[in-house]
């Protein structure tokens, strides 16, 4: 088979963190851990005395709370400043904020409603800005539960409990797409998202599925290359040859039925890479 040409397509300077949230918020710092946490992770990844903006767009209650208690662990971890972003619509631009971000060694999103900061960030010169960043100025990127789902793309935004057994109850739409072709799920063996998880690689088969349990995250390197970092587990779920499917059997309000998933449990230190099955191209 003929090599893929794939120098049209530039490889990320800058990092992801994905949290599949309820991230341990300790504040001691690094010297009274025994382990690293993760969000120490994040900023140790960010360098030295990192500007770090926290946007807390997907949340819809106790914003100010959620920002103070971001910005002093980031503090404690020994960031030099915390920016707070928030927006509850969407606007034509975001001048105010623009130096900020250009200034920004770290870009975290905190929990709430993905769907949220899709419909008001996606297609903006904002996120743009933050991409070319992350792309070309090695910017980190982190993102805690709703944060870390709005990442990917395809982008769960709905369907728990029976909505998620039913063929076709779970909703997907286009996230972010710092990673494509890649679904991501959080609080994953917390509140038992592997069969939502599953309907969406069935419906995607070119993609794969990362399920992250709660205080546990992936670092992204280079666009694909991923660590599991964290005291939990990553879940991928694999559906290239996957088949004997109902998904398409929606209107008859079937439960589910999928074959021959491809499912690896990861914990932390485990490395992979994420398949690239998709030509690259404009």
């Amino acid at each position: 088979m003929k090599q893929k040409d794939t120098s049209a397509c530039p490889v990320p300077r800058g990092k992801l963190i994905i949290i599949g949230g309820a991230e341990n918020k300790s504040a001691e710092g690094p010297s009274k851990e025994i382990d690293k946490n993760i969000l120490q992770e994040f900023i140790e990844l960010c360098g030295k005395q990192p500007i770090i903006e926290l946007i807390t767009t997907a949340g819809s209650e106790a914003i100010e709370e959620t920002y103070t208690e971001y910005a002093d662990i980031f503090k404690s971890l020994g960031a030099k400043s915390t920016g707070h972003i928030h927006h509850n619509q969407r606007a034509d631009e975001f001048d105010e904020i623009y130096e900020r971000v250009e200034k920004a060694n770290g870009i975290f999103f905190s929990g709430g409603d993905q769907l949220k900061l899709t419909a008001i960030y996606g297609g903006t010169e904002l996120m743009s800005l933050i991409k070319e960043r992350y792309i070309h100025d090695k910017l980190v990127i982190g993102g805690t539960s709703a944060g870390a789902m709005a990442m990917s793309t395809p982008m769960i935004f709905d369907g728990t409990g029976v909505e998620e057994m039913v063929a076709a109850g779970v909703k997907v739409t286009t996230g972010f797409e710092f990673l494509k072709d890649v679904c991501i799920d959080t609080h994953f063996v917390h509140r038992g998202r592997f069969v939502r998880m599953a309907q969406v690689i069935a419906t995607n088969p070119a993609s794969i599925g990362i399920g992250i349990e709660e205080d546990t995250a992936i670092i992204i390197h280079e666009g694909r290359s991923a660590q599991v970092v964290g005291s939990g587990v990553v879940i991928i779920i694999d559906g290239q040859h996957s088949k004997g499917s109902n998904i398409t059997s929606f209107n008859d309000d079937k439960r589910i039925t999928v074959r021959d998933l491809r499912v690896s449990i990861l914990s932390k230190g485990e490395d992979f890479l994420i398949p690239d099955r998709n030509p690259p191209h404009i």
